[in-house]
């Protein structure tokens, strides 16, 4: 396991392998690719916001193949945390979409520049992670389905349905609460806090 000491929320990886391995048992490529994980965060602590978004969206798409819940987990909707996706080495949108934030947010980006947004595309239910540089602006999107990290006006693909962080939740860009109520939220932030990792709902 690699050796890293992440600072934002105060992560101790070492902890958090060990406790990978007794939740999810030993496993090598697993573990490997956890380790790559630190490295990634470690490498991009200081790279201005538009690597990071590159980088992240990068890793996770390269890293962990395309499967379906049921597949995966034997489960019709299971939201994964970064760490079972990783032991897995495989994830839906959805996952994929939480790895990313969860990234982001190690390396400092800030919970309201985030939205973790579903969509309708080509008609069908799908998951992105929305990057806004400002309130208002034209948000970047962080697809499992596409390489680039593009501005959503150039996605006319995706219909967006609603978002959420760890604080509000929206629709049609309107907020229009908090997302405490959001059960599969909760029920990742939890598994997340035992595998070890601090809270995700600091600023």
């Amino acid at each position: 396991m690699c050796c890293v000491w992440l600072p934002a929320w105060g992560w101790d990886v070492a902890e958090i392998g060990r406790r990978a391995e007794v939740l999810y048992g030993p496993q090598a490529e697993g573990s490997q690719r956890l380790g790559a994980w630190w490295r990634l965060l470690a490498e991009q602590r200081d790279r201005d916001v538009e690597e990071q978004l590159r980088a992240v969206n990068g890793f996770f798409n390269d890293t962990l193949r395309f499967d379906d819940d049921r597949r995966i987990w034997q489960r019709i909707d299971y939201w994964a945390t970064p760490v079972e996706s990783l032991y897995q080495g495989a994830a839906d949108c959805e996952d994929y979409a939480l790895a990313k934030y969860v990234s982001l947010r190690q390396l400092g980006v800030p919970m309201e520049r985030l939205r973790l947004t579903y969509v309708k595309a080509s008609g069908q239910a799908h998951m992105v992670l929305a990057y806004y540089a400002e309130p208002d602006a034209d948000p970047w999107v962080l697809d499992n389905r596409v390489t680039a990290v593009l501005p959503a006006s150039q996605r006319s693909d995706l219909q967006p349905v609603y978002a959420f962080n760890g604080e509000g939740l929206w629709y049609a860009d309107r907020l229009v609460g908090d997302s405490q109520g959001l059960s599969r939220w909760q029920e990742v932030l939890h598994r997340m806090r035992r595998e070890g990792f601090p809270s995700l709902v600091q600023r």
